[in-house]
C-alpha cells in the first residue's frame, strides 16, 4: 500500500502503528525486511526526515539506495516520471519528498512499488503527524480532550495540515494560532469540523493557559515572495519564556524542527521542550510505517 496522506489511512490503521512503534522502539521486529530494498528519492532538503527513514530502514535490515537530484538525470532534462519509472525498477519501497503539491500522488500512480510521502509541498506529511500522535501518547497517554495549540505558518506548514486531520480524528481540542494572513486552509478546518465533530478556535494572540500541547513551527520564508516580510512575522511571532507564565506544568512544546528564531534557546533548557525527543521519536515511527507498508 501506499502512504500518501493521513487521510488515507483510517483510525484503526493509525492505533496498529502506533502499537507496533512502541515494539520498535524495544527493538522487537528489528532486521525483518532485510530481503528488501527501498529508495530514499528527496529532490527538496531534509534532515530529520531522511535521515530518520534511513535509520528506519536501516534497522529493519533494508538495504537502501539514495538520490542527489543534482547529480541525477534531472539536470539533462528527465521528466520526473521517467526517474520515478526507473527507480521504480530496482526498489521495493519509494520514499520520497518534492516542493510540488501532488508529486507524492503522481509517483504512487507511476511505481508499482508502495510509495511513503516525506512531504510534498505545502500539502501532506502524514509521517510526521504519525510520529507526533507517538510523541502526544507517550506524553500524555491520550489524545481525547486535550488542549493542544497549533502555532505559527498554518498556511504553509504541511506538517499542521496533516496534524490538525488526525488530532480532530482523536478527538483533541485544537486552537490554531497564526499572524494574519497565516491563517490555515478554511476548507480544511470545515472538513474536520464536519466529519470529526470538534472543536476548533482561531486566534492570532499567543496564550498557552490551560494548554496540553504547544505545537509550533517556523515561518516558511521559502515560501514567500518577499523573505523580509517573513523574517518580520518571525520576530514578531515567536514564542518566548514571557509567553509560558500561566502555562500548566506538564505543558509539553512541540516542534517539527527545524526551527530558526520561532522559540527562545532558552526554552530549549525548560522541561516544557520536547521537540528533540520527538525528532527521536521519528525512527521507531517510521520503521512502523515502513513494516506496515510491507504488511498491507
Amino acid at each position: 500500500m501506499d502512504i500518501i496522506s493521513i487521510k488515507d489511512l483510517k483510525k484503526e490503521q493509525i492505533e496498529e502503528i502506533l502499537i507496533s512503534a512502541e515494539k520498535m522502539e524495544k527493538n522487537i521486529g528489528c532486521e525483518m525486511h532485510s530481503a528488501k530494498v527501498g529508495a530514499t528519492l528527496f529532490f527538496e532538503p531534509s534532515t530529520r526526515t531522511k535521515l530518520s527513514f534511513q535509520t528506519a530502514i536501516s534497522r529493519l535490515g533494508i538495504k537502501y539506495i539514495d538520490f542527489f537530484g543534482e547529480w541525477s538525470s534531472l539536470k539533462k532534462g528527465e521528466s520526473f516520471t521517467d526517474t520515478i519509472k526507473n527507480v521504480d525498477g530496482y526498489v521495493d519501497l519509494i520514499i520520497i519528498r518534492h516542493s510540488k503539491e501532488g508529486s507524492a500522488r503522481l509517483a504512487a500512480e507511476v511505481a508499482e512499488a508502495p510509495v511513503i510521502n516525506g512531504g510534498d509541498g505545502g500539502n501532506q506529511h502524514p509521517t510526521q503527524s504519525l510520529l507526533d500522535l507517538y510523541t502526544i501518547k507517550k506524553l500524555k497517554g491520550k489524545f481525547k480532550g486535550l488542549n493542544v495549540n497549533l502555532i505559527g505558518d498554518l498556511k504553509h506548514a504541511r506538517t499542521m495540515q496533516s496534524l490538525v486531520y488526525v488530532l480532530s480524528m482523536f478527538g483533541a481540542n485544537i486552537t490554531l494560532t497564526s499572524p494574519h494572513g497565516l491563517e490555515m486552509n478554511k476548507d480544511l478546518i470545515g472538513e474536520v469540523k464536519q466529519k470529526f465533530g470538534v472543536k476548533i478556535e482561531e486566534t492570532s494572540q499567543i496564550d498557552v493557559e490551560g494548554m496540553d500541547i504547544l505545537y509550533a513551527c517556523r515561518i516558511q520564508k521559502e515560501r514567500f515572495s518577499d523573505p523580509y516580510e517573513a523574517m518580520s512575522i518571525q520576530k514578531k511571532f515567536a514564542i518566548k519564556m514571557e509567553n509560558l507564565k500561566g502555562a500548566k506544568d506538564d505543558l509539553a512544546i512541540l516542534h517539527p524542527l527545524p526551527k530558526v528564531g520561532e522559540i527562545d534557546l532558552e526554552i530549549d533548557h525548560t522541561p516544557y521542550a520536547k521537540y528533540f525527543e520527538q525528532s527521536k521519536n521519528g525512527v521507531p515511527t517510521r520503521m512502523a510505517i515502513i513494516d506496515y507498508v510491507f504488511r498491507h
